[in-house]
């Protein structure tokens, strides 16, 4: 009970932070899609209230450098991995120094993706069923 209110706590935290994802999908699926996001990177990296607190402002950071640097380099594609490699280590740094580990560090980056895997797999699922 204690860690759902906690994970409730740091959504609603989050999203006063949060910023409009610049996409064609309608605003309310985004929000619950991030809302989701916010909700499974907080439990795979066991985020403590207070990590919570520093970690969300720097990813927010991320995500926004990581698209900024595919826009930017969007028609070379060894420039935009370029970049990309770039930001990630960046904020590998920052993490760290927020998240205490290169391991819990590192596993952003996993937790992203296997997230990232989990929507695709979930609409394709969906897809199928129509």
């Amino acid at each position: 009970m204690k860690k759902l209110f906690t994970i409730l706590f740091i959504s609603v935290f989050v999203n006063s932070f949060a910023q409009q994802p610049v996409t064609e999908q309608p605003p309310q699926r985004m929000s619950n899609l991030q809302g989701l996001k916010i909700a499974y990177i907080t439990k795979e990296l066991d985020l403590s209230p207070a990590e919570a607190q520093k970690f969300w402002p720097v990813y927010y950071d991320y995500i926004d450098d990581l698209r900024a640097a595919r826009q930017n380099n969007k028609d070379n594609d060894i420039a935009s991995d370029e970049a990309v490699l770039g930001v990630k280590k960046r904020y590998l740094i920052e993490f760290k120094k927020i998240l205490g580990s290169d391991a819990r560090a590192n596993k952003v980056f996993t937790i992203e993706r296997d997230f990232a895997a989990e929507v695709k797999k979930e609409l394709e699922k969906r897809q199928a069923k129509h």
